[in-house]
């Protein structure tokens, strides 16, 4: 799913190991013993522990079998304003949500979940992804990602599957205005980008107190746009290619916000900051015309995207910008800001 950590292997714990069990008894189809495994700690995973177990099952039907997945677990945590995101994951995987996915795009296979209410705890059991994801995917890989992410939206806002209206447990519609409402009311990065001693450049600046003063009309402008359910936190590190499908982990952010969301996200959220203009220029229309594939979206004039990336991630590089430690991380913020700038003109 992620590449290797150096870190050494972990052993498995009784009830990790009746855990494996039952993920393997559905993963090979039939009952599996486990004869030995190896559990090591995978890159990525801000806010659970992620581990790549390996080892040998033993089954009557096809004797001694390798075997690898991916184990994650989830500690109750709270998010600022989303206080059941520990374990959205889980209860996501628990709805049959993958009912609604096809081979263009989907999430990897759970083979096992379980939760435990007295260590307020989750943990899943789930297929390993041997693909490309990160910074090694190519403007192809996200053109294909956006035309398919555009398709699984279209077909679930176009026929509002009875499955939708059973997922509760979902982030709030306006999240993406309250995550900016938050970061815009820090007395200290408005004072930032007012102030000429920023290090700032001037237009930048100008664009970002433009759009604070502007804000009630960007956000109107962005709510008249469908209603579509988001990953919310689709970018490189979430995104997989294998086999011409699109893979996507995390899904503990997911929940109900504005067609083109997702993709503003791709294109900013710590994007290569080199490819923005051409990750706009392609993704933006592969959206589109995987979302036209199921619901007529022609009336759309302004797909709000720019607007978009300005609002969520804008003023969170100016506040990174403000507290930069080197100039070389002062630099990123800056030319990333640059790239939304210049986007507008695209």
């Amino acid at each position: 799913m992620t590449q290797h950590s150096p870190d050494p292997t972990e052993r498995l714990d009784e009830s990790e190991l009746r855990g494996l069990k039952t993920a393997l008894n559905a993963m090979l189809g039939s009952e599996a013993h486990v004869i030995d495994c190896q559990a090591q700690p995978l890159k990525g995973g801000t806010v659970g522990q992620v581990r790549l177990i390996t080892g040998m099952a033993q089954t009557a039907e096809a004797g001694r079998l390798p075997f690898r997945l991916v184990q994650k677990t989830q500690r109750k945590w709270e998010r600022p304003g989303d206080p059941d995101s520990w374990r959205r994951e889980y209860d996501l995987y628990r709805s049959r949500l993958s009912d609604l996915f096809d081979d263009s795009l989907r999430w990897p296979i759970c083979f096992h979940a379980d939760m435990n209410d007295e260590q307020d705890q989750t943990r899943i059991w789930m297929e390993y992804i041997d693909g490309t994801a990160g910074y090694a995917l190519t403007p192809d890989m996200l053109e294909q990602a956006a035309r398919a992410l555009g398709r699984f939206q279209g077909r679930l806002y176009a026929g509002q599957p009875e499955i939708l209206s059973r997922l509760t447990n979902l982030s709030s519609t306006t999240l993406m205005k309250e995550r900016w409402q938050s970061i815009r009311s820090w007395q200290q990065l408005r004072d930032y980008i007012r102030s000429d001693g920023s290090g700032l450049p001037e237009h930048l600046r100008h664009m970002l107190i433009k759009a604070d003063d502007g804000a009630e009309d960007i956000w109107q402008r962005i709510v008249r746009l469908p209603l579509v359910l988001c990953h919310r936190d689709f970018w490189v590190t979430n995104i997989f290619s294998a086999g011409g499908s699109t893979i996507l982990i995390d899904w503990d952010t997911a929940g109900w916000g504005r067609m083109g969301e997702d993709i503003a996200s791709m294109i900013a959220d710590e994007a290569d900051v080199r490819q923005m203009p051409e990750y706009y220029r392609r993704c933006v229309p592969a959206y589109y015309k995987g979302f036209s594939e199921y619901a007529d979206v022609s009336h759309i004039t302004d797909h709000c995207i720019r607007d978009m990336m300005l609002m969520n991630f804008g003023f969170r590089l100016a506040a990174w910008h403000m507290s930069a430690e080197t100039a070389e991380e002062k630099t990123l913020q800056a030319d990333t800001l640059q790239m939304i700038y210049e986007i507008r003109n695209s």
